[in-house]
């Protein structure tokens, strides 16, 4: 199984309300993907409500196999989701490590 975390910062001049509103669009886009990408085992998108932190968004997904993981990735109802931050991102950083 493939473990496939990534952390998302917004960029600082982005206002909170706007923050707060892409926040919640890209978690109900990305949660809502296991509907259409049936290789999705789990998915989960947290928002940072600890303003000491530095990322906004957490995503924790699972794959049976890396290859699964690619094609999620390339799925264009991902690449549509992934869409929501484009504008608004400043840092991506991710992991993927087998279990």
């Amino acid at each position: 199984m493939i473990k496939h975390i990534v952390l998302f910062k917004l960029k600082e001049e982005v206002g909170k309300a706007e923050k707060l509103s892409v926040m919640n669009e890209f978690k109900a886009a990305i949660e809502a993907l296991p509907t259409v990408i049936p290789m999705i085992r789990a998915i989960e998108v947290g928002l940072n409500m600890n303003p000491a932190e530095t990322w906004h968004i957490s995503l924790y997904s699972e794959f049976d196999s890396l290859e699964d993981l690619k094609s999620y990735a390339t799925h264009p109802a991902h690449v549509e989701a992934a869409k929501i931050l484009a504008d608004v991102k400043s840092e991506r950083s991710c992991v993927d490590y087998e279990v």
